[in-house]
């Protein structure tokens, strides 16, 4: 049963509903930006599973018809009490597009994405032993090695001028360094961090 009181929400201000924020509770992607109304959010609370209200097509039950519900694992109002931040298990995709979010497409979201699964994995090292990325985080050469194969294989897809093989490669590279950087505690935002001050410089 979720706990949360709807007495801290301010649905006159929306004309009947709120905003609702969707966030993979795991990777903390953004799903997705819907509205409810006050039955829709004790719906929400009553099944532990994500409605919602269109104002183009009333209720609906996320993932009703195609499956991808959305498990609740926590609610939370903003300050403002106008707005609910809904964190979620998600059982599929959250876009009608078939994507993970209807903010996919970035590279700074996939990045993301992926230092958040990265995180959890080391996290919970000793109950991912057989997974690659735990290998790579226990076995410090193993990883900086396979930073240099990888770097190597970029750097001949792009001299053969082969776009398909260095897709490929450079994926293998972000991922192997994203792994090397979270084992000597550096993040995507100290990355980012970085950049901001050398393109001020």
């Amino acid at each position: 049963m979720i706990t949360f009181d709807t007495t801290a929400l301010d649905f006159a201000k929306g004309n009947g509903i709120v905003t609702v924020i969707a966030q993979d509770s795991v990777t903390g992607t953004v799903l997705m930006v819907a509205h409810a109304d006050r039955d829709a959010v004790e719906k929400t609370i009553a099944t532990g599973e994500m409605h919602y209200t269109s104002r183009t097509r009333g209720a609906w039950h996320k993932g009703g018809t195609s499956g991808n519900v959305q498990r609740v694992v926590s609610l939370t109002a903003d300050c403002d009490g106008d707005a609910i931040l809904a964190r979620v298990e998600p059982a599929g995709p959250a876009c009608h597009l078939g994507r993970t979010s209807c903010f996919s497409g970035s590279l700074a979201t996939g990045l993301a994405e992926l230092a958040s699964v990265i995180e959890l994995r080391a996290v919970e090292l000793d109950n991912n032993s057989g997974s690659y990325t735990a290998r790579l985080l226990s076995d410090r050469n193993l990883r900086l090695k396979k930073i240099g194969e990888e770097a190597a294989e970029l750097v001949t897809a792009c001299a053969d001028g082969d776009p398909e093989s260095a897709t490929a490669e450079a994926a293998d590279l972000l991922y192997h360094t994203l792994v090397a950087l979270r084992a000597v505690g550096v993040t995507l935002d100290d990355v980012q961090m970085m950049l901001s001050k050398r393109r001020l410089q």
